[in-house]
């Protein structure tokens, strides 16, 4: 069994959106409704937190280092993490929608593609959209009726965008044009309907390999771009909620996990774990670099 380390622990409601900075050897990641942002530091073992006031749903980095663009609430807000000071961008929906943001990803041309959500989510509610948002705030809806957006990932190589609606049990996959972000050919990637858990967030690692999250289901697991699982790692929590690549040499995979927040409660963890957990393993593969929003390409 792979070796799987405690990170943070303690305290953690609903742990997300892992997201490595490269130029400051630190993981960023959210607690949604711990209303709060962290940032660990793997070589001390350090994690700080600003709170924000409001549900994180993702992050984006950007060029200047300690700067993020947040998806929270209805809308997108800029964060600074030195001085914690949270500035109001722009609205991606009205807030008497009474949705709120969830997964998010920078597309390889820079783009934000975040997708909103009914919060109770075992009410099924499609309420959200799946929104691509352009570094001069330019707002496009590329997906309404959805019901919890989760698992993207983008494959800049093959042209390649991953997609889940959780509920579904499916993840998605379309041809995706760098240039527009237009996402073309829409078609099943993934059938979770026979495995244990349900698709939550995702990341790639440098082959290509697509790495789920496998919500209550113990695991994550990685598939093959023709859709074959090849690997499955065992986690002490029921929950896991995404995974990413970090570390000097991106071999690390983070995995970030549920605690008490959720519309069903979790159960106990193994081996001395906690719901809403940080963990971190180390792997014989190795992640790829996260676009900064605005900038087309890999941070170098």
């Amino acid at each position: 069994m792979t070796a799987v380390h405690q990170a943070v622990t303690g305290g953690i409601l609903l742990g997300e959106c892992p997201l490595w900075s490269p130029a400051e050897q630190a993981l960023y990641w959210i607690d949604i409704d711990g209303h709060a942002v962290h940032r660990h530091d793997p070589a001390t073992g350090a994690d700080e937190l600003r709170p924000i006031g409001a549900r994180p749903g993702c992050l984006a980095l950007t060029p200047v280092a300690g700067r993020l663009l947040v998806a929270t609430e209805h809308r997108l807000a800029w964060l600074d993490w030195s001085s914690g000071t949270l500035e109001p961008w722009l609205d991606l929906e009205d807030p008497s929608t009474g949705n709120r943001c969830n997964d998010g990803r920078v597309d390889p041309g820079g783009r934000l593609v975040v997708g909103t959500m009914w919060p109770d989510t075992s009410a099924r509610k499609p309420s959200g959209a799946l929104y691509r948002v352009a570094a001069d705030g330019g707002v496009h809806t590329m997906l309404r009726e959805v019901t919890v957006p989760n698992g993207l990932a983008f494959d800049e190589d093959r042209g390649l965008m991953y997609f889940a609606d959780t509920p579904t049990e499916t993840v998605l996959v379309a041809d995706y044009d760098i240039e527009t972000g237009e996402r073309r050919n829409v078609r099943p990637f993934l059938d979770y309907g026979p495995l244990p858990g349900k698709p939550d967030g995702a990341c790639l690692d440098a082959d290509g390999c697509y790495w789920s999250a496998s919500v209550y289901g113990w695991a994550v697991i990685r598939v093959t771009p023709d859709g074959r699982i090849d690997r499955r790692v065992e986690l002490p929590v029921e929950k896991p909620s995404m995974p990413a690549f970090g570390g000097p040499d991106l071999s690390t995979l983070f995995v970030t996990s549920i605690g008490s927040a959720g519309s069903k409660p979790s159960a106990e963890g193994r081996d001395g774990f906690s719901p809403g957990d940080l963990m971190a393993i180390d792997m014989d593969v190795q992640g790829r670099p996260e676009p900064f929003f605005g900038s087309a390409g890999a941070p170098g």
